[in-house]
């Protein structure tokens, strides 16, 4: 038996979806209380104010990130193949009219002040995911591999920026292939390292 969301799930679901499709500034705290049929108040109850909201709905994408991320390479065995399983199940996801890009691109475009809550927390994010490409590319026997972090860390962001520029039929649908002409170039693809 389904529960019935709480208001305040009510609120949070509404203005992540918001936020994803439309942007950050372009959605005020008005519109997301008529379309959660939600007031105001209650709004303001749950979420002090429309930053709070922004902080909620990124800390929470962080969370979903790195949970499909374990989901996405759970099956690869050897840290070039998660590498891999990741820019292939990226590919797939930028190419589908579900993606907006990168919840965290977008917070850092629209609010390009270091000082921002939003902005603080992309750039974290951000952060996180280049120390893991860099880990990953180590452990995988990379020659240089902050070189080799960062150029997947760009080819993703990239990939992102172009589902959002272009829809679902953008350049990113030849994503994982680019990062494997990256990785072998880094790490080579002898039966010894797959």
């Amino acid at each position: 038996m389904k529960t019935e969301a709480s208001p305040k799930e009510k609120l949070f679901q509404k203005a992540a979806r918001l936020f994803y499709q439309h942007g950050y500034r372009a959605i005020g705290v008005d519109t997301i209380a008529a379309e959660s049929g939600i007031g105001k108040m209650t709004l303001y109850r749950h979420y002090p104010s429309k930053d709070d909201l922004i902080v909620a709905y990124l800390k929470d994408s962080d969370e979903t990130f790195w949970a499909n991320f374990d989901e996405i390479v759970k099956e690869a065995i050897t840290p070039r193949e998660k590498l891999l399983a990741f820019f292939e199940s990226l590919q797939e996801y930028v190419n589908t009219p579900a993606c907006y890009g990168c919840p965290f691109l977008n917070v850092a475009t629209e609010y390009p002040e270091a000082h921002h809550p939003g902005h603080q927390i992309a750039l974290e994010h951000k952060q996180s995911v280049r120390a893991k490409f860099r880990t990953l590319a180590k452990e995988a026997g990379a020659r240089e591999p902050n070189v080799l972090a960062d150029q997947l860390f760009l080819l993703m962001d990239g990939a992102y920026m172009a589902s959002r520029m272009f829809g679902a039929k953008n350049p990113a649908s030849h994503l994982a292939s680019a990062a494997k002409t990256l990785i072998d170039a880094q790490i080579g693809t002898n039966p010894a390292n797959p």
